[in-house]
C-alpha cells in the first residue's frame, strides 16, 4: 500500500503497546485515527481455533447489529406468487425465479445479499458455483434461506450481516463505519462477538476465539482483550 504507507508507518507508531487492549479503548483509538476524508468501513478480524478442513468445524451464520452496518444493502431475492409480494413490500431490490437465476448465469449479480425460500432452493441450487466463491449462496444456517422472507428481507436490509470462516480459520466482517460514536462501534463489536461465541463448534478443541483485531479501511489493527 505504498500510496499511504508513510502515514500508516505513523499511524503504526502511534501503537505503542501490541498487547491486546479493552474494546472500548480500541475503538477511541481508531475514531483517533478518523483522518482521511473518506467515511471508513470498521472491520472485525478474528482468527478462530477451529480446523477448516473438517465440516463440523466450521462456522458460519448471521446477526443483526443494534446500528446497522452505515451503507444501503441491495438485497435480490428468489421467491414467487405472495412470497415474491411480501419481499417487494419489505424492500427488496431485485425479486425474481428463473429470470433472476438466468441474469446470474449471465454475469449480473448487483446485489449485495441474496435471499431464497425454500421451494426456490431447485433454482437456486445450480447457481452454487457462481454464487458460492462470492460468498452470495443463500443457505439456510445462515438465514438466507427462509419461510418467514418479509422479515429476512428488513432485517438484511437493516443491517444484517452474514459471515463464514475462510480456509485459514478466520472470520472478518464490517460492524459499522468511522463516522459512527464509540457507543454504536462498541455495541455492534459486542453483538457480533457475543453471537460468534455462540457458534464454537462442538468439535473444536482449545481456545475458539485466538485473537481479534479492530480496524477501519486505512488504519492499522488494533487487538482486542478476547
Amino acid at each position: 500500500m505504498p500510496h499511504h504507507s508513510k502515514r500508516y508507518r505513523a499511524l503504526s507508531d502511534k501503537l505503542k503497546a501490541p498487547a491486546p487492549v479493552p474494546l472500548a479503548e480500541a475503538v477511541k483509538v481508531l475514531k483517533g485515527f478518523g483522518t482521511t476524508k473518506f467515511n471508513q468501513t470498521v472491520e472485525v478480524s478474528t482468527h478462530l481455533g477451529i480446523d477448516p478442513r473438517q465440516s463440523d468445524q466450521n462456522v458460519r451464520g448471521s446477526v443483526a447489529l443494534p446500528h446497522g452496518i452505515g451503507k444501503s444493502v441491495r438485497v435480490a431475492v428468489f421467491a414467487q406468487g405472495d412470497n415474491a409480494e411480501k419481499a417487494r413490500a419489505a424492500g427488496a431490490d431485485i425479486v425474481g425465479a428463473d429470470d433472476l437465476a438466468q441474469q446470474i448465469k449471465g454475469g449480473t449479480m448487483d446485489f449485495d445479499v441474496a435471499l431464497a425460500t425454500p421451494d426456490m432452493m431447485g433454482i437456486v441450487g445450480p447457481l452454487g458455483r457462481v454464487l458460492g466463491p462470492r460468498g452470495l449462496m443463500p443457505s439456510p444456517r445462515s438465514g438466507t434461506v427462509t419461510a418467514d422472507i418479509g422479515s429476512a428481507v428488513r432485517e438484511f436490509k437493516a443491517g444484517k450481516i452474514e459471515f463464514r470462516n475462510d480456509k485459514g480459520g478466520n472470520v472478518a466482517v464490517p460492524v459499522g463505519k468511522i463516522s459512527f460514536t464509540e457507543e454504536q462501534l462498541v455495541e455492534n463489536i459486542n453483538a457480533f462477538l457475543n453471537y460468534l461465541r455462540t457458534l464454537k463448534p462442538a468439535a473444536a478443541k482449545g481456545t475458539y476465539l485466538q485473537s481479534i483485531t479492530v480496524s477501519a479501511t486505512m488504519s492499522p489493527g488494533i487487538r482486542i482483550v478476547a
